[in-house]
């Protein structure tokens, strides 16, 4: 396993490389052909906004998803995206429907066969439907539409479907993250939910790690 780990950074972290040049590429080649090019000034104007937010979040974020994710699922899911809404939830549901452990050889494995075959479905279903719906795409999702409020609750409702399962598993431990970051979008609900998680996990383990210690939960606790 410590091989296939090494080999997996390897390749991982070029591809990491690859895929960064290839996007910074698209503006360069942009700016060329037309012979302009940004100022910096504007540039750090814009940034400063969301440097503050995102540029912790994104540290943050792979701190908190890499012990769910495993080795390649890591490396597939930065580079695919889409991390929060659908590589995550596809990892840990492959992940509990064999009843496997995130950090163990099995785990490893569902979760980069699971997000690897998520990528390449994702990219075939939205190639497909984009061309088919481009004439109709706006009609279904703009604010008149009837189909609007649908497409809002997307996320809501697939992290919803997944928490249930946990929740009714382990229900003990689950109260006081819930409870916490709800009291935390009462008093400010335009949270982004790159710190919502983070906060939440870090919660959970503390709690259950409290909870563990004070025999109130437990294998033979909760079986």
């Amino acid at each position: 396993m410590k091989s296939y780990n090494d080999k997996t950074h390897t390749i991982g972290r070029l591809w990491m490389v690859v895929t960064l040049l290839v996007f910074l590429s698209v503006p360069c080649l942009i700016c060329a052909h037309l012979g302009v090019s940004p100022q910096l000034g504007m540039i750090g104007k814009g940034l400063a906004s969301v440097a503050l937010i995102f540029y912790p979040t994104a540290v943050i974020e792979v701190i908190t998803y890499a012990p769910l994710l495993g080795t390649g699922g890591t490396y597939l899911s930065f580079v695919t995206g889409n991390i929060t809404n659908l590589k995550l939830p596809v990892a840990l549901a492959a992940m509990d429907s064999a009843d496997v452990d995130p950090n163990s050889d099995e785990g490893e494995a569902l979760s980069t066969i699971s997000i690897a075959a998520s990528s390449i479905v994702t990219t075939v279903i939205i190639a497909v439907f984009v061309l088919l719906l481009r004439p109709f795409l706006s009609k279904i999702t703009g604010e008149g539409s009837v189909f609007a409020p649908a497409f809002q609750q997307v996320t809501p409702a697939l992290f919803g479907a997944l928490c249930a399962s946990y929740l009714a598993k382990h229900w003990k431990i689950s109260v006081l993250p819930i409870v916490l970051l709800t009291v935390l979008l009462l008093f400010k609900g335009t949270l982004a939910v790159g710190i919502l998680i983070p906060i939440g996990v870090i919660v959970s383990l503390l709690g259950a790690h409290v909870m563990f210690k004070a025999g109130l939960v437990g294998k033979k606790k909760e079986a």
